[in-house]
């Protein structure tokens, strides 16, 4: 298919010159013909028997006549047989102009596909070690824009520059053929030509390719801060966000100028040298024909015009060499991914598939490190046993590496010494797709993706019955709040499971295990997230589900695995210690130590509740996690909350998992559409508006491409990089993005991976309408409006003539734009669905990986690319056709011209240097029209991309962050009150959330909310934050209705502690400094911040002390340090309202309230240099409280005992408040849940 392309355009190419020696002989002709009307118009001189002779009075005194013909050449006949050729060679270059776009669009469409899904399929291959290193963000970028780069230097430009260099090479043969002297003075310096081309595509290739790092960066930028929107908006972090994004396109613009600033030069040079030679070649050319004879008047035309025509196509084949070069720079990156060769192969067919599987797990001497941390041992010569079918617990402090040793049982890594056996056979030597289909796992922050209820427990096991499912979900409680959705198990969970609370999301993972019916259960904090009604239940099916099984089991509650068969203590990456609950009690090591702390902390605040209730003791060992709802908002919702599906019964649930879990309603997709449609093209002139700081540059570059025509050495540097636009719209569409409210992400289309990819992308594509392609647009409408008047000026007939010709050239430009136009909507469309996909697998590679998953969502993301594949094939007909007609056009203007131009000479006199001058208008500017169509691709997309960015610019958010208004007050209290206040989430409208909340809070008092998953409280909070008004009643701020308030005013009077806080990717210091955005936070503040949250001393035992990277979500620090630099962030914001989620949950249960004897201190510092005492953070959460309103969601009752009011949640409103011994007194829905768990209803 390329063969064929290139050889139509080879055969397209050579047109030109073929039009060269027709337009020679004509050229000869009509001098023929004038020097016969020249002679005859002599009163001494006739013609007698086609000869012209002296008439007889004259023949004696003249000199002889040379022998010339007359009356033989028939001018009009002579003109038809040359439109004839013409007709034929236009027929054949739109027959050729069709095939080569069509063909080589068609075979880069396939490249792109397999490229696509190879670097894809590469991607899922990679071992997490390699993910620890590469930013999922850059990932997503390279996936889109990219790969684009490589369409675009695989696409139409090699068609395109094949056909012009093929017009340089026989524009040079014309030339050698019929004057070899003329051509090879011409092409003398051709060699300082090709050397600036060389130097050119060297020097760019280079420079794309760091642009194009810089760029990737920012795109992970983007896509940390979308999928964390929430954290940015509750600490105000947008306009800092928006700067942080800016610095690295303002790397990118650099690499870009220096770029462009290369191509300018080189294309002036370039032309400089063309046009030097155009000069000798007219005054060597005239000594030719005058003084020599050597020539006839036509051949040095053409041989002046086949030089010509050869250098400009060089000259415009210059964007071409623009476009191989990014995509060389971009493919480089794109095939190093491709050739690379995972270190853990997931997808490999190697390895054991043992036979029988016992289940005894060893570690032997381990030691590891993490790839992206190698100064810092997790493991320090390991060795633990885990005995087939007994429950084995880890506990140990945060960072002693329990969850690591889970990650190497997985083989997410290999030991760096030492081995872990599987049955006593080393598991690197055994098949890891095998062996993870043999381990169930379920994490304290579940990852759910973004499709039905019932597929994500699919994804447990293929092919399970829907019986099979229901029985999984009964087994994990989760059977009743499924069957109270509308949709039931066909609700979607929207992306990261966004639309579910916490305790929901949990359950359904757990479900998710349990169909797995695996050999191996890692349990790490499995229950952590649930109340205290489901714990109890779901505690139960885990331990019926762990008999016979090998189990592992990380919990900081201790109560959850005081019961397991052996109990290890982890410390410093070591096992120190093994044996029984009651073993290790009796020993007095590390279990000990964590027991006594939980326990004590617990029986001096469960003191009055045990007074009460002396029978009810025991149920309180297993202190309920109420499910705080609110955590699950504002921590990353499994690092993707933001695109929330929209429950559509249609969504299959029953066969094999496959492409269709991701298909969307028909109602959906019909709203999709709809909302495309209202993308009209945006105007070019509103695109340009935002180059007005560079409107000198731009005039200057308008003015300059103008006035040459041909010759545009600036038009790189002038259009595509000095005026930046690109960065430009990246930055004012991000800023957009941000400053929408938090609703509008929730919707699917607005997910993280979607506007990653469409800053990505539409930016880039923006460049088609203000780039290089502006100068040669201008140059080649220039160069037809300057023949238009001179035509006009020295023949209006013929002129007329030609214009008849211009509306179908316009025509099929235009024609071609509209198809384009709906060709690149539906690209864009498609495209965005496999971003949505690559987004979301990236975002949850170990989950992926730990369900082995990575070959399903390789097919998904393969079958999404099939769309945007049959999109690009109906588009290579298109294109083809308008770009053959565009191109034939030309020369069926040109046929028509001579053959009149023929007639006007013959019937009306018109001297032939006229017609010769209008049609050697046409002839030097005749394929610029045609030029111009040719970019029409990349203006279309660009207009439909631009179209897309304004209409986010233009939208108005509901909740507006950047606007002034709105009230301020100097006295903030803190005064809180929820008035009446019922809500449904902007997607999902068919559910009431909160259902007429009444409750209040005064200046300095602690509000607790306690209740069930789903019942509000998360909700309520947010309301509170203005990440969503209440449809109705109100919400007051001392006395202000929240909705006049100034939001960026009401949110930094707030500050937020949350269960699994996200942290960005970058130092602690910068993570801690992210309390307050307002103002320079100086080191000092820093580190005092961190001395209150008892943080100080774990990060000066880091090598790089504070400037530590934490990260992507501070995925290199243990989930208690996460915790830690959360309150540090909390407390340097210095709020007026402090919103605590179960703030000290994540830390270990060595850190429970504890005595305060100097000995244990010390004891605990001994054990863990990383961690701190819970006691001590606890009472840094007491001081930060001291005169603040404060609201807590709490699972522990020992957190929220001491409370003002505690206000008991369920179905969206409050059945009862009061302090703790009110409630207690009451005997009611409260004091039910303290002693027994009963449910809230």
């Amino acid at each position: 298919m390329m063969v064929a392309g290139s050889v139509c355009a080879v055969l397209h190419g050579s047109a030109q010159p073929l039009m060269l020696l027709v337009f020679g002989l004509l050229t000869d002709t009509f001098i023929e013909y004038d020097i016969e009307l020249n002679e005859l118009r002599d009163d001494r001189k006739e013609c007698v028997n086609n000869t012209i002779q002296w008439k007889k009075n004259y023949t004696e005194m003249l000199i002889p006549l040379r022998n010339r013909t007359c009356g033989i050449l028939d001018i009009e006949y002579e003109m038809t047989k040359f439109a004839i050729y013409y007709v034929g060679i236009g027929a054949a270059v739109f027959l050729l102009g069709y095939f080569q776009i069509s063909l080589w669009v068609t075979a880069a469409a396939r490249q792109i596909q397999l490229i696509r899904s190879k670097y894809f399929g590469k991607v899922m291959r990679m071992e997490i070690g390699w993910f620890d290193c590469t930013s999922v963000g850059e990932l997503n970028t390279r996936m889109s824009d990219d790969i684009n780069k490589i369409n675009d230097a695989i696409a139409d430009q090699v068609a395109i520059f094949l056909q012009r260099f093929t017009t340089f090479v026989c524009g040079f043969c014309v030339g050698f053929v019929k004057g070899w002297k003329l051509t090879l003075v011409i092409i003398a310096a051709s060699p300082l030509i090709g050397i600036g081309a060389g130097f050119m595509a060297l020097f760019v290739a280079k420079l794309t390719g760091m642009e194009l790092q810089a760029y990737a960066k920012a795109g992970a930028v983007a896509d940390e801060v979308l999928s964390s929107i929430r954290t940015v908006a509750a600490f105000g972090g947008e306009k800092k966000e928006v700067e942080r994004y800016d610095r690295n396109l303002i790397s990118a613009q650099r690499w870009g100028i220096r770029k462009g600033l290369i191509m300018g030069f080189f294309t002036g040079y370039m032309w400089l040298v063309i046009f030097l030679c155009y000069s000798l070649a007219f005054w060597y050319g005239s000594s030719l024909v005058l003084d020599t004879d050597e020539y006839t008047p036509g051949t040095l035309l053409q041989v002046f015009f086949g030089v010509l025509i050869a250098a400009m196509n060089l000259g415009q084949a210059s964007p071409c060499l623009e476009a191989f070069a990014a995509g060389r720079g971009a493919a480089t990156i794109i095939f190093e991914t491709i050739d690379r060769e995972p270190e853990i192969d997931c997808l490999s067919e190697a390895g054991y598939k043992l036979d029988r599987v016992k289940g005894d797990i060893e570690f032997h001497n381990v030691t590891f490190f993490y790839p992206s941390r190698r100064e810092v041992k997790i493991l320090d010569r390991l060795s633990v046993a885990v005995k087939s079918g007994e429950t084995t617990a880890f506990v140990g402090p945060s960072g002693a590496g329990k969850s690591t040793s889970v990650q190497l049982i997985q083989r997410f890594y290999d030991p760096k010494e030492g081995m872990v056996t599987l049955d006593g056979h080393d598991i690197r030597g055994l098949n890891i797709q095998w062996l993870r289909s043999l381990i169930g796992i379920v994490e304290q922050e579940p990852v759910l993706f973004a499709t039905t209820i019932a597929e994500n427990i699919r994804y447990g096991r293929p092919g399970v019955s829907m019986d099979d499912i229901i029985t999984a979900a009964k087994e994990a409680n989760a059977y009743n709040f499924i069957m109270d959705l509308p949709q039931k198990f066909d609700t979607l969970v929207g992306e990261g499971g966004g639309q579910m609370s916490g305790g929901q999301k949990q359950r359904i993972a757990i479900a998710r295990a349990l169909v797995r019916n695996p050999r191996i259960l890692l349990l790490d904090m499995a229950t952590s997230a649930l109340d205290n009604e489901s714990e109890a239940v779901v505690q139960e099916a885990l331990d019926k589900v762990r008999m016979g099984r090998t189990t592992i089991s990380i919990a900081h509650r201790l109560s959850t695995i005081k019961n397991a068969d052996v109990i290890v203590g982890f410390e410093h990456g070591r096992a120190v210690e093994r044996g029984k609950h009651n073993e290790l009690l009796e020993r007095k090591g590390v279990y000990f130590t964590l027991v006594t702390l939980q326990s004590q902390g617990d029986k001096a605040l469960n003191e009055k509740a045990r007074q009460k209730e002396e029978p009810q003791r025991s149920s309180l060992s297993r202190a309920g996690s109420y499910k705080a709802s609110f955590r699950s908002s504002i921590r990353q919702r499994s690092r993707s909350q933001l695109s929330n599906l929209v429950p559509e019964s249609s969504v299959p649930i029953v066969g094999e998992l496959g492409p269709r879990a991701y298909s969307v309603s028909q109602a959906d997709k019909s709203k999709v559409e709809e909302d495309d449609e209202l993308v009209e093209p945006a105007p070019v002139a509103r695109i340009l508006k935002y180059n007005i700081p560079e409107w000198p540059y731009m005039l200057f570059g308008s003015l300059g491409a103008a006035i040459n025509g041909g010759v545009n050495p600036v038009y790189s540097l002038l259009f595509s990089q000095i005026l930046a636009i690109t960065e430009l719209l990246r930055r004012f569409g991000f800023h957009a993005m941000l400053g929408q409210e938090i609703g509008w992400f929730d919707d699917h289309r607005n997910s993280p991976g979607a506007l990653t990819t469409r800053l990505a992308t539409d930016a880039s594509q923006v460049q088609g309408a203000t780039g290089s392609q502006i100068g040669m647009i201008v140059n080649s409408l220039t160069n037809i409006g300057v023949a238009i008047i001179m035509s006009f000026y020295f023949s209006w007939k013929l002129t007329l003539l030609i214009l008849c010709f211009l509306p179908f050239i316009a025509l099929s430009g235009g024609f071609q734009a509209k198809m384009l136009t709906g060709f690149a909507k539906q690209d864009k469309q498609a495209m965005e669905a496999a971003g949505q996909i690559s987004g979301e697998a990236l975002n949850n590679i170990r989950t992926i990986a730990g369900l082995g998953k990575e070959k399903n969502f390789v097919e998904m993301f393969e079958a999404q690319l099939d769309a945007p594949y049959q999109a690009a094939l109906k588009k290579a007909n298109v294109y083809g056709a308008c770009y053959g007609f565009a191109q034939c056009v030309i020369f069926l203007t040109n046929s028509a011209s001579y053959r009149f131009g023929g007639y006007l000479v013959r019937q009306e006199g018109l001297h032939f240097s006229l017609v010769f001058r209008v049609i050697s208008a046409i002839v030097t500017s005749g394929t610029a029209l045609g030029r111009a169509s040719s970019y029409t691709p990349d203006y279309a997309k660009a207009k439909i991309s631009a179209a897309r960015f304004f209409q986010l610019l233009d939208r108005v958010p509901q909740i507006n962050v950047y606007s002034d208004r709105g009230d301020k007050w100097d006295n903030f209290q803190g005064n809180i009150e929820f008035i009446d206040c019922k809500f449904t989430y902007p997607t999902r409208p068919d559910i009431q959330v909160l259902n007429g909340l009444n409750v209040s809070v005064k200046p300095g008092q602690t509000l607790a909310f306690v209740g069930s998953s789903g019942c509000g409280k998360s909700t309520s909070v947010q309301l509170l934050e203005r990440f969503y008004d209440p449809n109705h009643g109100r919400v007051l701020i001392d006395g202000h209705d929240s909705t006049r308030v100034n939001v960026p005013f009401l949110r930094s009077k707030i500050g937020i502690v949350s269960q699994e806080p996200i942290l960005f990717d970058c130092s602690i210091a910068e993570n801690i400094k992210y309390g307050d955005n307002a103002r320079e936070i100086t080191m000092n503040e820093v580190i005092d911040a961190a001395r209150k949250a008892q943080l100080h001393n774990f990060v000066m035992s880091l090598p790089e002390k504070y400037d530590t990277n934490v990260g992507a979500q501070g995925s290199q620090l243990s989930r208690g340090q996460k915790q830690r630099i959360a309150i540090a962030r909390a407390i340097i914001r210095d709020p007026k309202i402090l919103l605590l989620d179960e703030a000290t949950s994540a830390l270990d249960t060595e850190s429970e309230k504890v005595r305060k004897t100097k000995q244990s201190v010390r004891r605990l510092c001994f054990m863990c240099v990383c961690v701190f005492l819970r006691q001590t953070v606890q009472e840094a959460l007491d001081k930060a409280r001291e005169g603040r309103t404060c609201i807590v969601i709490a699972h522990r009752l020992s957190t929220i005992q001491n409370s003002d009011i505690i206000a008991v949640m369920s179905r969206g409103f409050v059945i009862e408040k009061g302090d703790h011994d009110h409630l207690m007194g009451l005997k009611g829905a409260y004091y039910k849940l303290v002693t027994t768990g009963a449910p809230i209803s």
